[in-house]
């Protein structure tokens, strides 16, 4: 097989509104690029059971997906997070799966959690719906403290929790990590004094998740957790809405478990969700900031990340290795059992 046999390539789902980027590269390559709009696993299946490859951005690519594949070789996730695909039954089906690499939005996440975490101890908002609507008092944003000197918290301490570290301390702030996947002395090396996760729930006064969605992370923080936080506590979300539990931040939130919070993903993704409706209470609350899973983004950062993606598709499909594999060491150990 040469490489100009013409592979499918099928983007099952993307909000970049255009696939340009992608079909500059696949088609430049002697491939077919068929952009989907797939909501659904079943979506899924319909888009891209014959394709050779699949992009995926929001769209879940599981186990009943992948064993419907004919023969899909590569799963190119535009972004960091592979939570959307069943990585082991890609490896079963002999599958590779690629990431990008989080170094393409590393900047962009960190500044937009220390933008949700100034926005929400400064009370920028609260300050700012007072004076559109002729209310010019300083008073309307009580009680604020003082940053300097708080301590910030961050669960998982990879290289977007080191970058978040290193604004934090520009700040003032001192900073604290729980990465049960890194050992002490590098947590120190990277600026962070490594905690328990008792001791990061208990002691942080702005704590920031930053970490991927897994079984173990999957709402990791619920009610017990909240209610051990300090009642000046600010959580900020710029991982996955699934690693903290809507309904314990609503009551943590409107009981005053915690003082607010600064998300840039919910529970449900609305991103997964056909017509998505804002319903969830947390909607209607003060003391909380939600952006619609937008850390990422930036106009340089999109670029990166399409061109990546699309580039890892057409490297596999011309037989060479990706650069950012997620299960290749899987899919080589198989190949020596067989």
């Amino acid at each position: 097989m040469t490489q100009h046999n013409g592979y499918t390539v099928v983007i099952a789902d993307s909000d970049f509104g255009d696939a340009d980027i992608e079909r500059a590269i696949v088609e430049g390559a002697g491939h077919r690029l068929v952009a989907a709009d797939c909501r659904t696993e079943d979506d899924v299946i319909a888009a891209a059971r014959d394709a050779d490859a699949v992009l995926a951005q929001y769209a879940t690519v599981g186990s009943r997906a992948i064993d419907a594949f004919t023969r899909c070789k590569v799963i190119a996730r535009y972004g960091t997070g592979t939570d959307i695909v069943d990585v082991d039954a890609a490896t079963r089906n002999g599958i590779l799966v690629t990431n990008v690499p989080n170094d393409w939005c590393q900047n962009e996440v960190a500044d937009h959690a220390m933008a949700l975490l100034l926005a929400a101890v400064r009370k920028v908002c609260t300050y700012h719906g007072a004076t559109r609507t002729g209310t010019w008092r300083w008073q309307t944003g009580e009680p604020i403290h003082r940053m300097q000197g708080r301590t910030l918290g961050l669960l998982s301490f990879g290289a977007i929790a080191q970058s978040i570290a290193a604004r934090a301390h520009a700040f003032g702030m001192h900073v604290v990590a729980h990465d049960p996947y890194m050992p002490g002395d590098d947590v120190i090396a990277h600026g962070a004094m490594p905690v328990t996760f008792d001791e990061l729930i208990e002691e942080s006064d702005y704590l920031v998740i930053q970490a991927p969605l897994t079984k173990e992370t999957h709402h990791r923080i619920g009610a017990a957790e909240l209610r051990r936080m300090k009642p000046t506590t600010i959580l900020v979300n710029t991982a996955r809405g699934p690693i903290v539990r809507d309904d314990a931040l609503y009551q943590a939130l409107t009981e005053g478990w915690i003082a607010g919070a600064g998300l840039d993903d919910i529970e449900e993704e609305p991103a997964k969700v056909r017509d998505w409706r804002p319903t969830n209470p947390l909607f209607g609350l003060d003391n909380v900031l939600i952006t619609p899973h937008a850390a990422y983004y930036s106009e340089e950062a999109i670029r990166t990340v399409r061109d990546f993606a699309a580039h890892e598709v057409v490297r596999v499909l011309g037989g060479q290795p990706p650069l950012s594999p997620v299960n290749a060491a899987q899919l080589a150990s198989i190949h020596l059992h067989h």
